[in-house]
C-alpha cells in the first residue's frame, strides 16, 4: 500500500474524532469577550500646532454574533475615554471620546485556533472638550464633535474547555476631526489609532 493511500486512510479514520472535538466550540452563535486594549494614536495634525493625544490602556466589551459558521458581526464597546490634548508636547487641554466599532468578520474553522479578519465602520463622539485658559484666550479653539470612518481588524480565538477562550486582536480605526480657531477651520487632526487587545471570552 502506498504512503499516500495510508495517509488518506489514517486521515479518514481520525476525522470524526476531530470533528467531535471541535463541535462544542463551533456551535455557539454568540461570543462575549472582555479585553484590555492599548490605544496607540497616529497623531497626524495639519494645523501646524503639533497636536497629539496620549496613548493609553482601556477596557473593551465585545459582542460577536455568528450569522453562519464562518461569518459574524462584532460590536466593540467601551465607556467614554478621557485623554490629554497636547501641542508640541505641552498639555493644553483634555477631551473624552466614545469610539464604538462594528465589523463584519470571516472566521476560519476546523483548526486548533480560530483566526478571523474583519472590516467595518467606526463612529466616535467627542465630548467634554476643555482647553486651558491661555490656549482659549489666544486661539478660541474647538473641534468637530463626531467622526465616521473605516475599521480593519484581525485576530485569533484560542478555544479552551467548556466554551471559554482566550483572544488576541488588532484593529486600525479611522478617527478624524476638524480643528477650528474662532469658528474658522484651520486644519484637521487624525487620531487613526491602532487598538491592540488581549482578553478572554465565552462562546454560547
Amino acid at each position: 500500500m502506498s504512503r499516500t493511500v495510508r495517509l488518506l486512510i489514517a486521515t479518514a479514520a481520525i476525522a470524526p474524532a476531530i470533528a467531535c472535538a471541535q463541535a462544542p466550540f463551533d456551535t455557539g452563535d454568540w461570543i462575549v469577550r472582555v479585553r484590555g486594549t492599548y490605544l496607540q494614536s497616529a497623531n497626524k495634525d495639519s494645523t501646524g500646532l503639533g497636536l497629539s493625544i496620549n496613548d493609553k490602556v482601556l477596557p473593551e466589551l465585545d459582542i460577536t454574533r455568528f450569522l453562519t459558521p464562518n461569518l459574524a458581526t462584532e460590536l466593540v464597546l467601551t465607556y467614554p475615554q478621557k485623554q490629554t490634548i497636547s501641542a508640541g508636547g505641552t498639555p493644553i487641554g483634555s477631551l473624552k471620546h466614545l469610539p464604538p466599532v462594528l465589523t463584519l468578520q470571516y472566521h476560519l474553522t476546523g483548526l486548533p485556533v480560530r483566526p478571523y479578519a474583519g472590516v467595518g465602520v467606526n463612529w466616535t463622539h467627542f465630548s467634554d472638550v476643555h482647553f486651558d485658559a491661555a490656549t482659549t484666550q489666544a486661539l478660541q479653539p474647538s473641534i468637530k464633535n463626531n467622526s465616521f470612518g473605516a475599521a480593519l481588524q484581525a485576530g485569533v480565538d484560542v478555544p479552551l474547555a467548556g466554551g471559554w477562550l482566550i483572544n488576541a486582536d488588532a484593529k486600525w480605526v479611522q478617527i478624524r476631526t476638524d480643528v477650528r480657531s474662532a469658528g474658522v477651520k484651520v486644519g484637521s487632526f487624525k487620531v487613526d489609532p491602532w487598538l491592540l487587545s488581549l482578553g478572554a471570552g465565552y462562546r454560547f
